[in-house]
């Protein structure tokens, strides 16, 4: 994906278009970049063809692992147009964690790896919250029922040893705003154990679904 030359910024989910995400809720701050059109493969747009390359396995071959450092560096830069800079000296960027259990083979720290990337050695990125087994990704259940707030809160928990100083603003990132499933079980936790902590939604990209006339 080649960024636009003009500086990207976020938009707002709002009343026109929070509809779209059943789990966002009135005084929710979800923030996003891009749009990705549902139920079209990669060649559809530059989008599509981003969050494609963003979400390969880790166990993909050279070649393909080369793509997907390349949409982290993507997503990297892209944030660091569109996200305050002073908010980053004072702010504390919280991935979501993968699907997959730090333990676990497959365990794909994408999300980090943007974090880290957006102002290397220059920024507070922590992941304060783990989930402790590993489930199927949203994005693999072909039509199964996707998982649960709660069963991803029953999942989750946070590490204690990072958790110092304690953060004040907290930037909830993850790749794709759909339902909204993983960011309401992330608020729960943190919002729980921080309660001081003023927190927001911060997408690469939401999911729209295809106009009439694309089918």
């Amino acid at each position: 994906m080649h960024l636009p030359e003009q500086p990207i910024r976020f938009t707002r989910v709002d009343e026109t278009n929070s509809g779209d995400h059943p789990f966002y809720e009135d005084g929710d701050n979800w923030l996003f970049l891009f749009e990705k059109t549902s139920g079209r493969d990669y060649s559809f747009s530059d989008t599509n063809n981003l969050i494609s390359n963003l979400k390969k396995a880790v166990t993909s071959s050279p070649t393909v692992l080369n793509h997907k450092s390349r949409a982290i560096q993507t997503c990297a830069t892209a944030l660091r147009q569109a996200i305050n800079a002073k908010w980053l000296d004072t702010g504390t960027l919280v991935p979501i964690p993968p699907s997959k259990a730090p333990t676990d083979p497959l365990y794909d720290n994408r999300m980090e790896r943007v974090c880290e990337l957006i102002r290397p050695n220059n920024i507070d990125v922590r992941n304060l919250v783990v989930q402790n087994q590993s489930m199927e990704a949203s994005h693999e259940r072909n039509g199964r029922p996707r998982i649960t707030i709660d069963e991803l809160k029953a999942s989750y928990s946070i590490n204690e040893n990072i958790t110092a100083p304690e953060p004040s603003y907290i930037g909830i990132v993850d790749d794709m705003m759909t339902a909204g499933t993983h960011y309401r079980a992330m608020h729960h936790v943190l919002s729980h154990r921080f309660p001081n902590a003023k927190l927001f939604g911060c997408f690469i990209a939401r999911r729209i679904l295809p106009d009439d006339d694309t089918f």
